[in-house]
């Protein structure tokens, strides 16, 4: 039986962070203005050594908290909050970045988005850019098999009103999704054998085979600070885009995808070289490349399946 609060559905609001103490506080002090009735926030702190656990502590001492001594990835944290989230009951979770700033009807609209399409496994908001408030970063993206297997629908537009229907989509961007618990139970949680980037694009995938949609709601909206703790066209980031990409390539292409995979990255890879050798940024390039190449031959272990909770979920 579905838990409610005064009649709407509970929701836990699951915010990961890695030695990223104030973006974090700004995040929670914005969540903490949302108008929706029914949410309970849980911080996951993946073994951060700045001190943030405990500045979460002493700012937000209603806020949840969960802590690792080790980084286990995005998904290796967001999964502690998405199993404890299962355990107890929870209509919706809603993953999300630590470096945003949320409407106060966000979540409002998220959840209302979910309740006029009941196979929406996840729904996400329209997102913009922290520093330039009316430019887009993503309206819902779609999933392709390139060097890249993700676009974010209108990033780098002003929103003039294109995007506002809502409607669904091909995936919907980590930076904040509302997790349908059903969805979770059957799709299972986020696989840890990204690490870091493709894991949200990777449950969108099986959250589709399972049979649910992904739904954009133009009504919800949010600013992102954009990955300020990853960097921008760095080595570091390329590197784990890259493998990241080629294991959901593994995962999932045939041998259209391949082809496609295959032809883009042998278009792009030299391009983003000439472009970035007079920054002398090639080592980007490169260790792009690196990580295709770990990502070809890393192993493969089987995709996270149905998962269950104590509640009697299934498995």
């Amino acid at each position: 039986m579905s838990a409610t609060t005064g009649g709407a559905p509970r929701v836990l609001g699951i915010v990961l962070n890695y030695n990223g103490r104030e973006l974090t506080l700004a995040t929670l002090a914005s969540l903490q203005a949302l108008d929706y009735p029914a949410l309970e926030l849980v911080v996951v702190d993946n073994g951060s050594t700045d001190g943030s656990d405990a500045a979460v502590a002493e700012r937000f001492p209603r806020v949840r908290r969960l802590r690792t001594e080790a980084n286990l990835g995005i998904s290796g944290g967001l999964n502690l909050g998405f199993q404890a989230g299962l355990d107890e009951g929870f209509d919706f979770l809603m993953p999300m970045n630590n470096d945003i700033e949320v409407a106060p009807d966000l979540l409002t609209w998220l959840v209302e988005a979910a309740a006029r399409a009941p196979r929406a496994g996840c729904v996400g908001p329209k997102c913009y850019y922290f520093s330039d408030r009316d430019l887009l970063w993503s309206a819902g993206g779609t999933l392709r098999f390139r060097e890249s297997v993700t676009r974010e629908r209108g990033m780098g537009e002003r929103d003039r009103g294109q995007y506002d229907r809502d409607e669904r989509v091909g995936y919907v961007n980590g930076a904040l999704m509302l997790i349908r618990r059903e969805a979770m139970l059957a799709a299972g949680l986020w696989d840890p054998v990204y690490h870091v980037s493709v894991e949200d694009a990777d449950w969108c995938m099986r959250a589709k085979r399972a049979g649910w949609e992904c739904w954009y709601a133009h009504r919800a909206r949010l600013w992102h600070m954009v990955s300020p703790t990853t960097g921008g066209y760095t080595a570091g980031r390329t590197y784990r885009t890259g493998r990241s990409t080629a294991i959901f390539v593994r995962r999932y292409a045939g041998a259209a995808g391949w082809a496609s995979y295959l032809l883009w990255s042998a278009l792009a890879l030299p391009a983003a070289l000439a472009r970035e050798l007079p920054r002398r940024n090639a080592g980007a390039v490169l260790a792009k490349y690196r990580g295709m190449l770990d990502g070809l031959r890393a192993p493969l272990p089987p995709s996270p399946g149905a998962t269950r909770s104590r509640d009697g979920g299934r498995k």
